[in-house]
Order: C-alpha cells, then structure tokens, then sequence
C-alpha cells in the first residue's frame, strides 16, 4: 500500500455485513498512514446524468466534483490527506476517465485514496486503481464465516460463549457482523457465560428477517403487507439496507431469467441447485417480464440517488413509493392478478 491508492471491492449484493467489513478495511488504511484529514465522497446511484457548467468538472456531478481537489490538495499541516469514496462502483464513464487521471498523479503524493465498491468499478479507473494501487477484496460473507468470526470476536473479549450460545446467536443475527459485535457488547456487561437462554433474554427476532419478509411481500405483490413490513424495518433499520437486499433479489432474478436451466442459474451464483434461494428465485424467474425488471431496477437506482441527496426527512415518502412501485413491477404476475 506504498502508493497510498486503494480499492476495498466487495460483492455485488452486498448487504450489511459486507458493508460494515469494507468500511472496516478503509479505516484500517486510513489508520496505517495515520490520517486524521478526511474527506468523503458519496457517489449517488448512477441514474442521472453528469451536468455543470462549461469547464474542466462538466463532466462530473455536483456529488461527484469535490473529489477533484481532494485528489489535487495536500494537508495544510503537512503530511497526507485522506481521501474515501464511497460507492465508486456508479462512477459514470465520463466521471471514471478524469478520476483516473486524477488517480494516476496523486499516487505515491501527499493524498491517501481509498474507493469502495460494491463490484466493479467502470474503466479505465478500474484498470487504473489495480495498476497503480493495492485492491483489497472482501467476499460474500455466509453464516458459517459469520460464525468464526463470532468466536474469534468473544475470544478477543475474553467472554465465555457456549455451543448453544453460538447457534441462538447465528439465529438471531444471520451473517450481520455488525449486529453481532453490537450484541456481544451487550452480553459482555453481565460477565456471566454467554448461554442461548441468555441470548433469547436479551434480543428478539434475527434483523434481517423483516427484510426477507419485505422482499417476500413486493415478491406476492401485496402493498399493504409489504409497506407494514416497511414500516416495522424503518424503526431500527436504515432504508439504504432495504435498498441493497433489493437489488440482490432484483439481480437473482434477472440472473435466474436468462438462464437456461436452474444448474446454470446455480453456476452463475456459485451455489448449490438445491440451495433454497436459488429454488426460490428459479420458481419466480417467470413473474416480471424484462422489461418491468428494469422498471424496477430503475426505481431502486433512483430511489437510491434520493436517499443520499435529499433530506432525512423525505426517506420514509420515498420508501414508500418505491415499495408500491416494486410491488407493481417486481412482484409482476402476484400484482397483475390482484
């Protein structure tokens, strides 16, 4: 990581864990340099268009400009700045050609870049960023993973976990890291025994849950089941997480639709055939046409773009048209026959 230029690259689903491990990975680089000088970029969902005035940054949006001189600057008290791009996967090509030239002279200067994506990022600044820089990838994370991380996680605290407090905690949490350090922070403050009764005391239901329930109530096309669903998510959880589960189910769907036989389908997921989400998307494949799944995917790359750009205030509206708009488009057949 001489070069201070690195790209954290997670799934293309990523969910919350994948998140919190990415984040995670950039404080990590951050820290290794010692940088206290950030400055953050959110680059919006990649369904508007670049706009600006007739010079150098036209071809860049108003989220996206600032990155300009951040890459250019240097600390003010010497040393490094930093500088942290989140969601560099919906760079436009317009945008991903300066960057990279941007990129290309900042390596090994006074600025320490790190980009995280969710997949690929648009070339050249791909190309760029694995050619001048260090990529860090951060895998699909499964419950078994989740798992190990969990022991690891309570050794480090010194807590004593037992076996059935590993599988009452896997089934209240699932893969969600992040959910699981919170939790343990919490069973650590009784200084007794981490014990499944303890656990079940402690916590209610597993948070991913109600975004499977989300999901399977746009999926059956019934708004009133999916906005109370929305409803009962929002009280603890962040609309962005309900948006990235989407497009997960958006993308198995997709995927699941142009593929010609379920082993296929399986293949391109890496999974099992027998695997219950792949049987579940398989059974589904035929319930939205192409186009309102692109329908649907425009509407959660726009709702996307609203969420990290207008007010706090305006998220709750913007769910709720957009679970009415998917339960129309991705719930597909379920809709049309109600």
């Amino acid at each position: 990581m001489d070069s201070g230029i690195v790209t954290i690259q997670g799934p293309n689903d990523a969910g919350p864990a994948e998140r919190q491990q990415m984040r995670a990975r950039a404080q990590a680089v951050f820290d290794r340099f010692k940088i206290d000088e950030i400055t953050r970029i959110d680059v919006p969902g990649k369904g508007g268009a670049a706009t600006g005035d007739d010079d150098g940054d036209a071809a860049l949006r108003s989220e996206v400009r600032p990155l300009v001189p951040a890459l250019q600057s240097g600390s003010l008290f010497g040393g490094a700045v930093g500088v942290l791009v989140v969601d560099a996967q919906n760079l436009l090509k317009a945008e991903s050609e300066v960057v990279a030239e941007l990129v290309a002279t900042a390596a090994g200067g006074g600025v320490v870049a790190v980009f995280v994506a969710s997949g690929r990022i648009v070339a050249p600044l791909g190309k760029k960023l694995t050619d001048v820089g260090d990529v860090v990838k951060v895998a699909k994370l499964r419950e078994r993973d989740a798992a190990d991380w969990l022991v690891a996680a309570a050794r480090e605290r010194r807590l004593v976990l037992e076996s059935d407090g590993i599988d009452a905690i896997m089934h209240r949490f699932g893969s969600d890291i992040a959910a699981i350090d919170r939790a343990l922070d919490q069973l650590a403050s009784s200084g007794e025994p981490i014990t499944a009764d303890a656990v079940r005391q402690r916590f209610a239901n597993r948070p991913d849950e109600p975004m499977w329930y989300y999901a399977d109530a746009i999926a059956a096309g019934d708004v009133g089941e999916a906005l109370r669903r929305l409803e009962d998510f929002l009280v603890h959880g962040h609309p962005l997480q309900l948006l990235a589960h989407m497009e997960g189910e958006l993308r198995r769907r997709s995927l699941a639709a142009v593929a010609p036989d379920v082993e296929s389908y399986a293949e391109w997921e890496g999974a099992n055939p027998n695997a219950f989400p792949v049987k579940k998307a398989w059974q589904r494949r035929n319930h939205s046409t192409s186009t309102e799944l692109r329908q649907a995917l425009d509407a959660v790359s726009r709702a996307d773009l609203r969420l990290k750009t207008a007010p706090e205030s305006t998220h709750r509206v913007t769910m709720e048209r957009l679970t009415v708009a998917l339960c129309r488009w991705f719930g597909g057949a379920q809709a049309r026959r109600r």
